[in-house]
């Protein structure tokens, strides 16, 4: 019996991510009468997704670089090709991590509410899809492929939003549906004219190709493409939908949500304009709306008084730094930006979640109905407090590790515009520590303002009581992602080692182009 050889076992977890989930989407569809063999379908196959990410990250850090595979056996330049690189592995695994911390988390709160105000039967295969989406966005070397995973995990996100089926929530969803699909023939529409202007849609290829292309033309496909990835990321000014979209989902959706949707359009904006348009005439752009994202979504945030639109605000405001570290295109800023979104995934789904527990406990997100939480349990404060600092970027946590990465790579450019970013992201990382220690102020310090209706608080189930004990199986999940955000700052070495190796892969493009034109493996950064 022949053993698989080092390098072949990356190209045989590659799929993995994408046909588990969707096999086990089946699966649980099929069997939507008993919620028990549904539950464990989804762990098991969302557990698999992340030792095979895990795996993967581990090989192709440590190995060749970059790895891909042609789906069906076609050629590179016919079929559609699977890329696991330093970038796309790094983010499989935060976010498969994430996505399995959160099933475990709705597992829990529905056995708790008795399975009311969601149909389990519906909710496991498409979250399974959901996390199929991402996967496949992640892992694409062709534009095409990466719409269809765009789509994917869209049409998964339209059901999520609006389970339970509340005028809210269908309201919001509403939104989120023109917004997405708005931004989906946007995006249709860019992949039409690349492929009109250079006959492939290849990534790979088109890096190539696209150096032939009329300047102006180059120009307007750009633009095209970063609007589209734009609105998904929910960057300024196209991210007025987001706040008003993810507060009404159940807790679980919105965590989810908050972690990895947007995610997913920042990588497909750093790997189109590391790969496609390395000098594009459109980074002075990029600066300025990394700008404002930062400084509108935080004075946003700093006005709201619900928790959950206040980080909603926040996520758009900290978008902004990705945004930054993208548009200086040095190593140092792609390298800072690639370890901000690991760090953010974490501390954005996680605060979600706890404000899910939060909501729970006390009935409201509403600062002015919550309050003496710390008194009353505090467990709760302990799982705020901790990812709360992580965000604002106290140190030494992770957030801070992050955005000092990022303002010394902006000091390091020297420009104007680079230093007036590096004084917005202080400015920006003062406010979001203003607004967590309102929050926390307010709802786990000071005596209510007002006392919430228990009975009649929209999107609780009723089997939930106001003040009962958080069920273990929701705080377990929690407090693993806590644990892991805080984590993040005692491995931030060889995590920012892992990103340094990953912007120097994007800014060389060549261990890319050639491990996908070659239909193999290809030596990355040492």
């Amino acid at each position: 019996m022949n053993l698989l050889l080092w390098d072949d076992w990356p190209r045989v977890l590659l799929p993995l991510p994408v046909v588990l989930p969707l096999s086990a989407a089946g699966l649980t569809l099929a069997l939507a009468r008993r919620p028990r063999a549904q539950r464990t379908i989804s762990v098991t196959a969302l557990s698999t997704v992340v030792a095979a990410a895990v795996a993967m990250l581990v090989l192709t850090d440590r190995g060749n670089g970059t790895y891909s595979i042609a789906v069906g056996g076609w050629p590179s330049r016919l079929g559609i090709p699977l890329v696991a690189d330093r970038l796309s592995t790094l983010m499989l695994v935060v976010s498969s991590v994430v996505t399995l911390a959160v099933l475990l988390y709705s597992l829990a709160q529905g056995v708790a509410d008795g399975e009311e105000g969601a149909p389990v039967s519906i909710y496991h295969p498409t979250y399974l899809v959901l996390s199929a989406g991402v996967s496949n966005a992640f892992l694409s070397g062709d534009l095409f492929n990466l719409f269809v995973g765009f789509e994917i995990l869209l049409a998964a996100s339209y059901i999520l939003l609006t389970l339970g089926g509340t005028r809210a929530r269908v309201r919001a969803g509403t939104t989120y549906v023109v917004v997405s699909l708005l931004s989906s023939l946007v995006f249709l529409t860019a992949i039409a004219l690349v492929y009109a202007a250079t006959g492939t849609v290849n990534l790979a290829e088109l890096s190539v190709r696209l150096r032939d292309v009329d300047p102006d033309v180059q120009l307007v496909l750009h633009l095209l493409l970063l609007v589209g990835f734009g609105i998904k990321a929910a960057v300024f000014p196209l991210s007025a939908w987001l706040p008003d979209s993810y507060p009404t989902a159940p807790a679980p959706v919105t965590a989810v949500f908050a972690g990895l949707l947007t995610k997913v359009g920042v990588y497909a904006i750093i790997r189109t304009e590391t790969l496609l348009f390395p000098d594009g005439r459109a980074a002075d752009l990029l600066l300025w709306v990394a700008l404002a994202t930062m400084l509108v979504g935080i004075l946003g945030a700093v006005a709201q008084n619900d928790v959950k639109r206040l980080l909603s605000f926040t996520l758009v405001s900290h978008i902004g730094y990705m945004v930054f570290g993208i548009a200086l295109g040095t190593g140092a800023g792609l390298s800072g930006a690639v370890f901000y979104v690991v760090h953010h995934i974490t501390v954005q789904t996680t605060l979600f979640l706890v404000t899910g527990l939060v909501e729970r406990y006390a009935g409201t997100t509403s600062l002015d109905g919550l309050g003496s939480l710390t008194r009353r349990t505090p467990l709760l404060a302990v799982l705020f407090f901790v990812p709360a600092l992580n965000l604002a970027g106290i140190p030494p946590f992770s957030g801070f590790v992050g955005k000092l990465g990022l303002l010394q790579a902006g000091v390091d450019v020297g420009t104007r515009p680079a230093h007036v970013l590096v004084a917005g992201g202080v400015l920006t990382s003062l406010l979001t520590l203003y607004a967590v220690a309102a929050v926390w102020n307010r709802a786990f310090w000071q005596e209510p303002q007002v006392t919430p209706d228990r009975d009649a608080v929209a999107g609780l189930p009723t089997a939930t009581r106001v003040g009962t004990r958080t069920p273990l199986g929701m705080l377990v999940p929690t407090a693993a992602l806590v644990a892991v955000g805080a984590g993040l700052t005692v491995v931030a070495g060889p995590l920012f080692g892992v990103s340094d190796r990953a912007a120097q892969d994007l800014r060389e493009r060549t261990p890319y182009t050639d491990s996908v034109l070659r239909g193999g493996a290809s030596e990355g950064a040492p």
